[in-house]
Order: C-alpha cells, then structure tokens, then sequence
C-alpha cells in the first residue's frame, strides 16, 4: 500500500475522492426517501430520476474517454469534478421532485470524467500490481462509508430527512468546491498527449468512436457482462431504502439502516487491500466470479427479509461479494475487474474503453429503474428482486464460460506501435 500512495496522483485521487464519499454517504442512502417523504415523489418519479442520471451517463462517459485520451486525463478530470459543485447546490433549494432534475442531468454530465479516473490509475501502476494499486485506492475510498452512513441516519432520525439532508448538501458544497482546487493543482497528467495523438493518427472524437466498433471480442464480452450487471442492479437499487425504510415493508429506523451501510463499509475497507493482492495472485477471473455470483443472490434475497436481521444478512452478503474487487454491482469497479480490463488495453486506448463501457450500460440501464418500478406496483417487490437476479446470474455465467483472462502485451486493438509503456513516474 505504501509504494501505490507514494504515487501522488493515486494518493490526490484517493484522498479527494475519500472526502467527497465522506460527505456524499451521509444523504445519499436516504435519498429515494427524502424524494418521497419531502418532495412528492411516487415510485415512478424515483425511477424517472434515476434513468435521467443513466441517461447523462451514456451522453457524457463515452465522449469523456475519447477526450482523456486525445487531450489527458487530468484536463477531464478537473473539469469534471467542478460540475459536481452545481448538483447539491440545486437539491438544497428544490421544494418539488420536479425541481431536482437539473441537477440530476448535472450530476450525470460529471461522470465524463470517470473514464479518466480509471486510466489515470492503471496509467500510474505496474501490470503486475494493478490488483493490489486498486485494492488499496478502493480500501482508503471505502473507509469514509464505515462512519457516514450511520451519522447520516442518526442524523436522519433526530432531525428529519428535510434537515438532515440539507445540512450534507452544505457539506457537499464545500467539499466539492475544495476537491476541485485540489485536483488542480496537485494532479499531474500521466498520458504522453503528442504520442497518443501520433498513435491514433490525429482521429477525430467521431473518429474515435467509430473505432470502439472494432474493439477484441474480449473487450466487448466483458462489456456485456457488465451490461446485464448494471441492468440488473439498476431495477431495484433506488428502490431498497423504500423497501427497508418505509412503513408497508420492514420500516426500520434510519440509524439502523446507516448501521447497515456501515457494516458493509467495514467489510469492504478491509478485504479491498487482500482482494486485490490475490487478484494478482491467483488471477482476476475467480475474484470477478465471486463478485459476479453473491451480488444477484443477496438482490434476491431482499424480498425474503421479514425483519432487521434478515435485511441485514442480505446486504452484508451483497458487500462481501462486492469486497472481492468484481465489480457485481453494475458496470466497472473493483480491484480485479479494473485491473483485468487494463491489463487488455493498451495505454491510449483506457479511457475510451472505459468511457465506452460506461456508455452501453447506460444505454441498456435507461429503462431499467421504470421497468423496476412496474414490477414492483404491477406484481409485487418479489418479482422486482428475482427478475434483477435473474439477468445478474445470466451475465454470472458468460463471464465463467467465454471471458478467458489475458496477462502480459495488451489485445491487439489496431493501433500501430500500441504497448503499455509511457507509465509515468510522477509523485513516485
């Protein structure tokens, strides 16, 4: 751990993003109930919300590594991180569920910088302890959510979800407003922009695009299990606050709630670091599967909680699947999944994979919290929570039989002269 944070880019990365979860994990897991409670959302409009932000994402994450790669990563990163300034600032002033969407649109536009953030850390980092640099910068950006959330649900219970999520929205403006000065002036830009142009022949940004068409098959099989893993997650996951808060299911407080969140976080600080150190040990591929196997299950175990504890086992399952680095939740994330799609791709070409695969589980995730909410009004939670099982565990499957790992030179995506060199050593 100590060699990945001599690396001033990974540590800047790592300290800011820590601070903004800091604060963003106060509110957010309580969010779908202040939309509810406070500003008249139904489920419908939870759902509506959440497919503008997948919406955004599909917009702004392609472009947003084709960018970092023909301009730099921390050009992206910088500008991206100031957009989240604006998002807080609107939620703390909205009085309708109506009056959030702007910000929500804003808050999808920042995530053009997550491509960037990716590459910028495999960029930073050895092949061969890639496994253990993410496992660190995941351990140090999980720590802030062992004691947020359940401040936050104190908070929560003692003053209501109107007060207390608007004293984390100020929170959220200061830091972000904190986090992007930092960025930059510390962060350093790890891509040789004139050598990456020359590799990828000046292309255009559509040109660029165009290319990811004829990305390995690989790539593009790992790109689908993500997509049914986002899809999956996405029909139910704005929904489990109403199902674990509310009165018509198991109404538990918001303090035991937050307890819950903080659990989770312990587990998830503490195996990160192992997690990725076998990911470089044994291999990427048994982590993945392990992540990409106990997400869908303890999803679907959701419906079966009759009480705290119930409801508590099947989130701390969740977490202990996600702790393995597979990135079960959604789309890319975790030590093994990170570091097993960096090791396919050569160094110009991260962020607009990344960027590329942010877009397409956008694209298919669109519908899928409207499809969650018509689940659950027109048949019931059951079937809303089976169904996102269902697709995880498909997806489960096609990563164990047709993604096969790929260690040493990169896939072959085209480019003359494309190798993984070009590392950079600053802050080192």
């Amino acid at each position: 751990m100590k060699e990945v944070f001599s690396n001033r880019n990974i540590l800047t990365i790592g300290l800011t993003t820590s601070l903004w979860t800091l604060c963003n994990s106060g509110w957010r897991p309580f969010w779908s109930i202040y939309l509810t409670e406070e500003l008249g959302a139904d489920l419908l409009a939870v759902g509506l919300l959440s497919t503008i932000q997948t919406a955004d994402q599909l917009l702004f994450q392609l472009p947003g590594g084709v960018l970092a790669d023909k301009y730099g990563r921390r050009k992206i990163i910088v500008y991206g991180t100031s957009l989240r300034l604006l998002s807080p600032i609107i939620y703390w002033f909205a009085t309708h569920w109506t009056h959030t969407i702007l910000a929500v649109i804003i808050n999808g536009a920042a995530s053009v910088y997550t491509p960037a953030f990716n590459a910028i850390i495999a960029d930073s980092l050895p092949e061969e302890k890639r496994g253990a640099g993410y496992g660190a910068y995941r351990t140090l950006t999980s720590m802030p959510r062992i004691f947020s959330p359940v401040i936050g649900g104190y908070a929560m219970d003692v003053l209501g979800y109107k007060d207390g999520v608007r004293i984390f929205l100020v929170l959220s403006m200061i830091t972000a407003a904190i986090i992007t000065g930092v960025r930059y002036f510390v962060i350093s830009e790890t891509l040789d922009v004139d050598k990456s142009r020359k590799k990828r022949k000046r292309s255009t940004i559509s040109g660029s695009i165009k290319e990811t068409m004829t990305m390995p098959r690989q790539i593009w099989l790992m790109m689908l299990v993500a997509i049914l893993g986002s899809f999956a997650s996405r029909l139910v996951m704005s929904y489990i606050p109403i199902f674990a808060l509310t009165e018509d299911y198991l109404n538990l407080g918001a303090t035991e709630y937050g307890f819950i969140q903080t659990v989770g976080a312990i587990l998830t600080t503490v195996m990160s670091m192992p997690g990725g150190l076998l990911a470089d040990r044994v291999g990427r591929k048994p982590l993945i599967m392990i992540s990409r196997i106990t997400t869908p299950i303890s999803l679907g175990l959701i419906p079966f909680a009759y009480n705290y504890t119930t409801f508590f086992g099947a989130r701390i399952l969740n977490n202990i699947g996600a702790s393995f680095g597979g990135g079960g939740r959604g789309t890319a994330g975790g030590p093994a999944w990170n570091a097993m799609i960096m090791d396919m791709v050569p160094i110009e070409k991260r962020g607009t994979v990344m960027g590329t695969i942010g877009t397409l589980t956008g694209i298919v995730g669109i519908p899928a919290p409207i499809i969650g909410s018509y689940l659950w009004e027109t048949f019931s939670p059951m079937i809303a929570f089976q169904t996102s099982a269902g697709f995880g565990l498909i997806g489960a499957l096609i990563f164990l039989f047709f993604v096969k790992e790929h260690r040493g030179v990169p896939l072959d995506f085209g480019i003359s002269e494309s190798s993984d060199t070009g590392k950079v050593k600053s802050g080192d």
